[in-house]
């Protein structure tokens, strides 16, 4: 009889999970605080009549563009972000990159791929009991270790200026 019962309470606990997520890093307990991006200062333009016409769903000049503010702090020109396609001093990266040819969709491929992964290695039912977090299980065969990498790596002489100092023996 108390197996009976025991059996039941760890199965009424582990349909308590609804998410079957590895790891669950949003949460739904209110806003999400990125999402808000505060608008520019409202300013009255110098010439009204220049003005683009308002469209619905379309920019606002007050909208924050961070990517044109970093290249505009940087010393670039913002205008550079607006041209189509790929500027010439990229070109050649590209065509390295693309030497072996493209896989079209290979987002979609690897996040259905990952997907299928995250099936076949989720939560165990005692995990889920336990509401333990089983993201560095599934995935501890694709980790580097990168104390080991590092390790490997210093003795051939490439240099690593990121990686904390040798320790000294």
């Amino acid at each position: 009889m108390r197996a009976v019962l025991l059996t039941f309470c760890v199965l009424a606990l582990g349909a308590c999970e609804s998410s079957g997520k590895l790891m669950t890093l949003a949460s739904d307990d209110g806003p999400e605080e990125f999402a808000i991006v505060p608008s520019k200062p409202l300013e009255l333009p110098p010439d009204l009549a220049a003005l683009p016409a308002p469209t619905p769903g379309g920019s606002n000049i007050t909208d924050q563009n961070p990517d044109a503010d970093a290249v505009a702090a940087l010393g670039g020109n913002p205008a550079q972000l607006a041209a189509q396609g790929v500027g010439a001093g990229d070109g050649a990266l590209i065509a390295h990159a693309g030497r072996h040819g493209v896989t079209p969709g290979v987002r979609q491929i690897t996040a259905q791929e990952d997907a299928e992964y995250r099936r076949r290695n989720g939560r165990r039912l005692l995990e889920v009991v336990a509401r333990s977090n089983v993201y560095y299980r599934a995935y501890r065969r694709q980790s580097l270790d990168s104390q080991a990498e590092l390790d490997r790596w210093r003795p051939t002489g490439v240099q690593t200026p990121t990686a904390p100092p040798a320790p000294s023996r």
